[in-house]
């Protein structure tokens, strides 16, 4: 066995860069919430974009390791330990069979993200090994993992974890906790600072529909984050939105960052694994580079909507882009790529 699932926390799935191509079959692209954060986790240990992690929600797992591994846990900050002692985050640490790595409480942020050398091995579904939970497919049998579950890692796991030690060794290792790691981390991209995040977004389709006061209240409100929000949406608590006059909307597509506004007036935006259309009004469209900002945030977090353009958002885009594979290439030289 690779990892085995001694408590599974609130909400661990395995998840990689999603599904795509196949929302005119109803099926939802699902995948990382924060596919920044799981790109950047899969390259401190040397595996591709693609390779599978383990999504950590609000309250992580506790695990145990079969075979040496070398591990790479990043994203928000949780109270992590190792043995019982504190684990270093965002680095790749190298750990010996029979370590237990148990993930408490998130003080920052609500996900991360747990890496191994050659990535979590699971049956591929429709070209992804991501769990999509509503439809019980993906993943280790399409649910979050349960107590007792076991997920496999690669066949060579223990040769492999030796040999990219080995590489990122050539800076010098040190001893922290029991376990060896590097002396530099990976530096931070989605996690945002303070009790609040702003989120750039454009007009929706039906904005003009809403009442002048909502239309307002939307783009100059703190929104909360409800409790009642998970993987599919975020609803966002605050003044309830109106239209200035109910006009019947048919059933249309719908993407990620989607913010729908169904009859009780309470906006929801459309996260990992939104359903492929819907007849709710749209009022905007979230730009794509706040989506991974957007899903560090737990029940309770506070949210602004700022106006922007097609053209800006396409530009931030572009922006973060720059800057993650930046990151991945400066790992991937201390992995000799």
């Amino acid at each position: 066995m690779s990892v085995r699932v001694l408590r599974p926390g609130l909400l661990t799935s395995v998840q990689d860069l999603g599904r795509y191509g196949l929302q005119h079959l109803g099926i939802v692209p699902c995948g990382a919430m924060d596919p920044v954060a799981h790109r950047i986790a899969n390259a401190l240990v040397g595996n591709a974009a693609t390779a599978a992690t383990l999504e950590c929600t609000v309250l992580g797992p506790e695990l145990v390791f079969g075979r040496d591994s070398l591990i790479a846990l990043y994203g928000a900050t949780f109270e992590a330990r190792v043995d019982r002692k504190p684990f270093p985050r965002n680095r790749p640490v190298f750990i010996k069979a029979g370590t237990v790595l148990a993930t408490g409480a998130a003080s920052r942020g609500a996900r991360a993200y747990l890496a191994i050398a050659g990535g979590f091995r699971v049956p591929e579904v429709l070209g992804s090994l991501s769990t999509y939970i509503p439809a019980g497919f993906g993943g280790l049998a399409g649910r979050a993992l349960k107590a007792g579950d076991v997920v496999p890692g690669a066949s060579d796991l223990r040769e492999l974890s030796a040999a990219r030690l080995a590489q990122i060794a050539r800076r010098g290792l040190h001893e922290v906790s029991g376990v060896r790691t590097v002396r530099w981390a990976a530096p931070e991209l989605t996690v945002p600072y303070g009790d609040g995040f702003t989120v750039r977004a454009m007009e929706g389709r039906h904005f003009a529909q809403f009442d002048s006061a909502s239309k307002d209240a939307f783009f100059g409100e703190t929104w909360k984050v409800s409790p009642d929000s998970n993987r599919m949406g975020y609803r966002l608590k605050g003044p309830p939105l109106a239209r200035a006059r109910a006009v019947e909307i048919l059933s249309e597509p719908t993407c990620l960052g989607t913010v729908q506004v169904p009859n009780d007036g309470t906006p929801i935006a459309l996260m990992a694994d939104h359903q492929t259309t819907g007849g709710y009004p749209k009022i905007a469209e979230i730009a794509g580079v706040d989506i991974p900002g957007l899903a560090q945030l737990a029940p309770g977090g506070q949210v602004r909507f700022v106006r922007c353009t097609l053209a800006e958002a396409e530009a931030a885009r572009r922006t973060m882009q720059a800057q993650v594979r930046s990151v991945e290439q400066s790992l991937g030289w201390e992995h000799g790529r």
